[in-house]
């Protein structure tokens, strides 16, 4: 039977730990030192303290060890009685122990949790909260702030209409990690965003994740040992309504230990000026993955013996069946942030039960907004047309090759952007415009602006008529083909296949040079068959994808590989699949960009990716500078990255015979053959001006050397690392050997290569 506080209102009391520091060598710190009942003290020290510090035996007039044990790389000694500690230096140790008091917790139901800057309205919500709806009698409450005294004012002021006994606890030293920053800064939010654009926060011991872990051992002694049930929960921290009381299972549970799973929850906004409560938190993310695992105890039933850790209870496994969810307000933890700085907003989605909750807080949460989809036929093969847009410089010798092979296979509309064209691309382009067979756009990039150069031109594609009113759209580069694997090889086969799925993600086949060194005006797809093998995790890029999107609004905007800007509320409405037409995870939902071992897929598409094209080619691609990189140069690392001769794929040649007849329609127009032949004679003079330099005859040299085109055979040898670093890092002979298959070569590096 569960036991009661000792009054009718609330008790809260302020205690410290007996911490002070000792600036040893294997003897840090002295976290408590506490005398139970029945005389027995036990005292714990901080992290980097070792058992060894202390001699084992005592000596004269020292108190002698009856344990020595080491918890979380700290220590704790127990003792008959009080007196000084033998040093193993030595000297001795002067201990003061203050009485334990565990008849303040004596058959309560307890939760034991940290406060950061928590306010004592905030905490007082949540311990009522407990106390209303699952039968919470008390709390002990670390407060790792330096606010101890002024808190447990403030919280007793709050709770006196609560019947409950609090202690709240604080130090006068810092628990935390001394080169963290502290844990209520958006950087140590598990699910922020923009962490590689963050600046870290400066050092707070005083709020940094908890360093002295021993701390649960230390404070079951002190306090807890008589109570009731204990869970280790936060005071941002809620148990969930209408669930069977944690309290109880922890006494029921076979080994008197429960797991506790967490899961973050967010508000959508809260009020300017407002502080957090826990009613704001109406959003969970609906693709989250990393939960929090925490623990509750029955004291007596577990054992005393065994160790409180903060995982875990040593040697006492929780049951598997006794399970207990729990809420974790993360605008409470993190105050003063949006919700934006935490989770991502295209993350958040109401949960009727958040919103249900929000109810016995009696609050008025600010709503997300709701979503619809654009209406439009169910099935993919009904959706209209579909529209490219793409990115062009100095491409004009490939681009009907291109828009012949794609209004082969079934692309109605081709939106392209172009800057700084120096080969007739862009009179190409506007003649093409012309003739009804593209849009031609200048591109509204800005050197040393915020956006690059694909960017930009997305940012314009969203207001063009051919993308807001196509029914199919991507973005792709005039290297990437869509090879279509199942019934005719067309996209009205694809759409048939797939029903009614709305996305599907073309995962990139790297196609290499095939050793081929000059450029000749002939299609790529006769010329270059050999690529990457389907299986190839190495070089990130090799699996990356792009995406053919239904344009039904369920996303904001254009992207790069696949449409950006989720609205979270529609996240139910995607049904995305792979190039074999297996649903993709949801955890792709919002920023995914490639595949993995799990997601690929090259059974029904494929992305044939000709990256170098031949060599002659390449270097008039690394003198043009990368679209969507400009201040990258795309030099010998690129080559390798990129060139991919190890494998053979031909699948996609028997659509050359329709692409030809189309590509032969197109160069009937005298003022279209004239414009290729123009940008053909451009490419050819570029190249040719490019070998009378030092620079790029060496650079020829190296792609055409058979160093090169061994190793462009091998990449599936080599770690991420020597992708990073580039070729040169390889043993100049490695080429050269006769590799057994399972070879693997990797080095030590850090960062992109300068090439």
């Amino acid at each position: 039977m569960a036991g009661s506080p000792k009054t009718s209102s609330a008790t809260v009391l302020h205690r410290s730990l007996a911490a002070r520091d000792l600036g040893q060598d294997g003897l840090t710190r002295l976290l408590d030192c506490v005398q139970l009942p029945d005389g027995t003290v036990i005292s714990t020290f901080g992290t980097g303290t070792h058992p060894s510090a202390f001699l084992p035996d005592g000596a004269p007039d020292c108190a002698t060890p009856l344990d020595l044990r080491e918890i979380s790389g700290a220590a704790l000694v127990i003792t008959a009685g009080p007196g000084a500690l033998a040093l193993a230096t030595g000297a001795r140790l002067d201990m003061v122990p203050v009485p334990a008091e565990p008849e303040l917790f004596a058959g309560l139901n307890t939760i034991f949790g940290l406060r950061i800057d928590e306010s004592a309205a905030q905490v007082a919500e949540g311990l009522r909260y407990h106390a209303l709806h699952h039968g919470l009698h008390a709390a002990l409450i670390v407060c790792r702030a330096q606010d101890g005294p002024g808190f447990a004012r403030a919280l007793r002021k709050a709770l006196a209409d609560t019947v409950l006994t609090v202690v709240v606890l604080d130090s006068p030293l810092p628990l935390g990690k001394p080169d963290h920053g502290p844990m209520n800064h958006p950087w140590y939010a598990p699910d922020a965003p923009g962490k590689d654009r963050m600046e870290p926060p400066a050092p707070d011991p005083w709020r940094s994740d908890l360093a002295e872990l021993i701390l649960f051992e230390s404070l079951k002694w002190r306090f807890l040992s008589q109570a009731r049930a204990v869970l280790t929960l936060d005071v941002t921290d809620l148990l969930l309504p209408d669930t069977p009381n944690a309290f109880d299972r922890c006494l029921t549970a076979r080994h008197g230990v429960i797991l506790l799973a967490g899961r973050r929850i967010y508000p959508w906004r809260v009020r300017p000026q407002a502080e957090a409560r826990f009613g704001d938190h109406i959003c969970r993310q609906f693709d989250a993955r990393r939960g929090i695992a925490r623990w509750g105890v029955a004291p007596a039933k577990a054992g005393l013996q065994n160790t409180w850790r903060m995982v875990r209870v040593a040697y006492a496994k929780p049951d598997p069946a006794e399970v207990v969810p729990f809420l974790r307000a993360m605008a409470i933890r993190v105050p003063g942030r949006q919700a934006g700085e935490l989770a991502p907003k295209t993350s958040l989605i109401e949960d009727p039960a958040l919103l249900a909750l929000s109810q016995i807080f009696n609050h008025k949460p600010v709503r997300a907004p709701a979503s619809a989809p654009r209406p439009a036929p169910q099935a993919a093969a009904e959706a209209g047309r579909t529209a490219i847009v793409t990115t062009m410089k100095n491409e004009g010798p490939f681009i009907l090759e291109w828009i012949a092979y794609h209004r082969a296979i079934g692309v109605d509309d081709f939106l392209i952007y172009t800057n700084d064209c120096t080969d007739g691309t862009d009179t190409m382009l506007d003649l093409l415009q012309e003739k009804g067979l593209c849009q031609h756009r200048a591109n509204p990039w800005v050197p040393g602006g915020d956006l690059k150069p694909q960017h930009a031109a997305l940012q314009a594609a969203e207001s063009e008529p051919v993308m807001q009113n196509c029914g199919w759209g991507i973005c792709m580069d005039v290297d990437e083909f869509i090879n279509i694997k199942i019934g005719d090889g067309t996209l009205r086969a694809l759409y048939a296949a797939m029903g009614q799925a709305n996305m599907i993600s073309l995962t990139w086949r790297l196609f290499g040079n095939a050793d081929v060194a000059p450029y000749d005006d002939r299609f790529m797809l006769d010329q270059f068959t050999q690529c990457a093998p389907e299986v190839i995790r190495k070089p990130h890029q090799a699996w990356g994808f792009k995406t053919l999107f239904r344009n039904i609004d369920i996303y904001k905007k254009l992207g790069v590989h696949r449409p950006k800007g989720l609205k979270p509320d529609l996240w139910d409405q995607v049904t995305w699949l792979n190039g074999s037409g297996q649903p993709m995870p949801k955890e792709l939902f919002r920023n995914g960009w490639r595949s993995t071992l799990e997601t690929y897929g090259y059974g029904w598409v494929q992305l044939n990716h000709y990256a170098v094209r031949s060599a002659e080619s390449f270097l008039v691609k690394r003198d043009r500078g990368r679209v969507n990189h400009v201040d990258r140069d795309q030099g010998l690392n690129y080559w390798f990255r990129m060139n991919h001769n190890a494998d053979r794929d031909t699948s996609i040649q028997r659509m050359i015979p329709a692409m030809r007849a189309e590509y032969d329609r197109l160069l009937a127009d005298p003022h279209i053959r004239a414009a290729h032949d123009h940008a053909v004679a451009c490419h050819r003079a570029k190249i040719a001006q490019l070998l009378q330099t030092d620079t790029y005859r060496t650079f020829y040299a190296d792609l055409t050397g058979t160093r090169m085109q061994n190793l462009c055979r091998m990449q599936h040898h080599f770690g991420s690392a020597v992708f990073a670093a580039g070729p040169e890092v390889i043993p100049p002979d490695l080429h050269l050997r006769d590799l057994p298959p399972g070879f693997f070569f990797t080095v030590d590096h850090v960062g992109d290569a300068d090439h």
